[in-house]
């Protein structure tokens, strides 16, 4: 990742994120009006990104309708640290919101997992559909509430698909000895090994380098890695075994969301629908012209497996984790009668 270039990025080099933010809410609050709540959120994406386009619509939706009362300022590319770091804050209350991972969240609950099984989803259509039913999502967006905090919102990051330095990926045979990047969660752990893969668990900022200096052969991620983070000037072959489709989460601390009036809730709660709802436009934009920047500019070169092979390998994973979280399996359940609605076509 090319991290922006700001006074902040040299001063969290030096000092932890508590302190960081210490600082943060010093500068902050010299310039601010003693009258208004600041409001902070936190990601590690661009400023070009779907996630910073649709938070800073939430920004304007906020400080338009509440603007007397609340000031919402949005910091991108991991200005207030790693992910891992914002989910602390957050949690704490140190921040008010930030965009977690869901391999960050199965830490805090187990009900997370079931987004990171391969091949949970037939489509996108079943994805979307599943997604945007609170009686699948309720269970897990609360499911943090005694850690500090609660899911507000998904984000659509959309397929993970391998991609790859020297080595194109047909097959599950085809990873054999291969170094892939995955996200720091056990599923994922396991799912590389079905696939014949070793796993590397590292977190996203490194992933670039490790790539560029071979020690890693690969990673998994969406289309918009290979431009937006630059993967795509080392891998040049792009794999669509579409193995997850796994959500962003909005996650906003429990001590702010109940500090808020009924009036207040209201327009928030209409602020993370815009969110959700900007987020998944602009993501279908980006990820089109991620596509053909790739190719065109990258030369990435665009492959589409037979996703039979890939599906059989892991179908022993849905069944271990479901035997080891059984809290999950109505909303396990619940996803399969969407897949049976909207079944696999060509995405």
């Amino acid at each position: 990742m090319k991290p922006l270039k700001h006074p902040l990025h040299r001063l969290y080099s030096l000092v932890p994120a508590a302190i960081l933010f210490a600082v943060i809410l010093l500068l902050a609050g010299c310039g601010s009006s003693h009258h208004k709540r600041i409001v902070r959120i936190g990601h590690n994406q661009s400023t070009n990104h779907p996630t910073h386009i649709a938070l800073t619509a939430f920004k304007d939706y906020i400080n338009e309708h509440l603007g007397d009362r609340y000031m919402v300022e949005v910091y991108p590319s991991e200005l207030l640290g790693s992910q891992t770091d914002m989910v602390q804050l957050t949690q704490t209350g140190a921040i008010d919101y930030c965009i977690a991972s869901n391999a960050i969240l199965e830490t805090f609950s187990k009900n997370y997992e079931i987004f990171n099984l391969p091949y949970l989803f037939a489509s996108t259509r079943s994805y979307h559909h599943a997604m945007d039913d609170p009686a699948v999502t309720a269970p897990i967006f609360t499911a943090t509430q005694k850690a500090g905090f609660t899911a507000v919102t998904w984000l659509d990051a959309g397929t993970r698909n391998f991609y790859t330095v020297n080595k194109p990926i047909l097959s599950p045979a085809d990873l054999k000895g291969l170094k892939i990047r995955v996200q720091q969660s056990p599923t994922n752990i396991e799912m590389m090994r079905l696939l014949g893969g070793s796993a590397t668990p590292m977190g996203f900022g490194d992933v670039y380098t490790a790539l560029q200096s071979n020690i890693i052969d690969g990673a998994e991620n969406n289309e918009m890695a290979l431009t937006d983070n630059g993967h795509g000037d080392v891998c040049k072959y792009y794999s669509y075994d579409m193995h997850q489709m796994v959500p962003d989460i909005l996650i906003g601390n429990n001590a702010f969301i109940e500090s808020l009036s009924e009036e207040e809730r209201a327009v928030f709660e209409k602020g993370y629908q815009l969110v959700n709802q900007i987020q998944r436009e602009e993501w279908v934009k980006a990820v089109s012209s991620a596509r053909e920047k790739a190719a065109a500019q990258q030369k990435v070169e665009f492959l589409y497996p037979d996703q039979a092979p890939f599906v059989e390998a892991c179908t022993p994973l849905h069944q271990s984790v479901l035997s080891s979280n059984p809290a999950i399996r109505p909303i396990y359940d619940a996803i399969q009668e969407y897949n049976s609605q909207y079944p696999t076509i060509s995405e």
